[in-house]
Parts: C-alpha cells; structure tokens; sequence
C-alpha cells in the first residue's frame, strides 16, 4: 500500500516555530570538505542553530564535477531537507554571492595575531568559513577574509574536527544571538520572509526528493 506524506498540525506548528527562528544573516563556508559524515554534522549543527544556508565549495579538480552533496538520510539525519545548500566550483562566484547576502567574512586560519572566537562580535551579519582537517583554507579562499579566528583550546593537540569546530563557533553565535533576542522578539527575518519559508517547509516536507532545491552546482 502506497505511503501518503501528510503535513499534521504538529509538523505545522514545528514549521511556524523553526521559520520565525531562522538566521539569514549568519552561514557557514566549507572549502573542500567533502566527507559525507562531517558534511552531514555541519549541517545537524546548522539546522540546530537555525542557519538558513550555508556554501560548499570544491576547488579542488578531484572534487569537481560531482552533481550533488553524497549525503544519505542517516548522516544527515534530514537535516539537508531544511537548510538549503549552495554548491560551487567557482570561487568568485561564491564569494560574489556571499558578499551580497553577509557584511563580513571571517576564516579560521591560524595567522600572527587571529582574534578569539569568543572575542567576534557574532550577532551582526556574517559568514564563517572552515577549510578540511588537512589543508585548511586556500590562499585564494582567504583572501575573501575580514579577519581570522581561533577556537582557544588547552590541550596538547591544537586541532578539532571539522564538524567539531563548526558547531562550537556557531554556538557561540547561538549563545551571542539568543543574549539579544534574535530568536524571540529581535527576528532577523521579515514577516514576509518568514511566511514565505514556512511555505517552504511544507513544500519540501512533501517532496520525495530529501534534497533541497537549492542544491545544484554553480
């Protein structure tokens, strides 16, 4: 017998609740990370925030041409559904687009004198981008950078996972946003922005496809 995908009041009221709290004015940048697990944790952790977008980007020639994020259900965990994806191989293209939508942009990039995370003022109108465990951000990417930061930490290994560090800066822009009521009575959004996503919850709540229509390469 053929499943029917219905939208139940609880779904709707979870819709209202998630749209009026979505922040477009803080995304996430990942450079080259293409680990299906730590892209599906950047995105858990994104959702949980209530980040309404974030930016892939594949500079790299080995990871060009893929026609969408290898992401199933289960890494995931549908979070891909509800934060849209922009995918790109061109790089002014994405910080084009970046630049139009977010006033700063800031890189975790161990430099002279990076300024701690918990020193960033995280409730203005920004992007945050984290390069792979291995290389790190580009040259060409950080040049698109307002400044550099670094999670402080007291061990002996100076390094987080990729999802690890993501989650704990955008939770200190949670920590920060959430102090100033942007999730209560200082929204972000418009009232016509907020309807207009709610809208797109449902939509996508309907479709068969778990991907989110913002996910095409450019």
């Amino acid at each position: 017998m053929r499943k029917i995908n219905i939208v139940t009041e609880e779904r709707i009221r979870k819709f209202k609740v998630a749209s009026t709290r979505r922040q477009n004015n803080l995304t996430v940048v990942l450079e080259n990370v293409h680990d299906p697990h730590n892209l599906g944790a950047v995105l858990r952790s994104c959702d949980s925030v209530g980040i309404y977008e974030i930016f892939v980007l594949y500079t790299e020639p080995r990871l060009q041409g893929v026609d969408h994020i290898k992401l199933n259900k289960r890494t995931s965990s549908g979070a891909r559904r509800w934060v849209d994806v922009h995918l790109y191989e061109d790089t002014a293209a994405c910080f084009a687009h970046i630049r139009k939508n977010y006033d700063k942009i800031y890189s975790t990039h161990l430099d002279e004198q990076p300024t701690s995370l918990y020193e960033l003022d995280l409730t203005q109108s920004v992007a945050l981008m984290f390069g792979n465990e291995k290389d790190g951000l580009s040259e060409e990417v950080l040049s698109y950078s307002d400044g550099n930061f670094i999670i402080p930490q007291m061990g002996l290994v100076k390094s987080l996972n990729i999802s690890v560090a993501c989650a704990v800066s955008i939770y200190e822009a949670l920590r920060q946003r959430d102090a100033a009521g942007m999730y209560t009575e200082n929204l972000p959004m418009t009232l016509a922005e907020q309807t207009a996503l709610f809208e797109s919850f449902k939509e996508r709540h309907l479709s068969k496809d778990p991907r989110n229509i913002a996910e095409k390469i450019k």
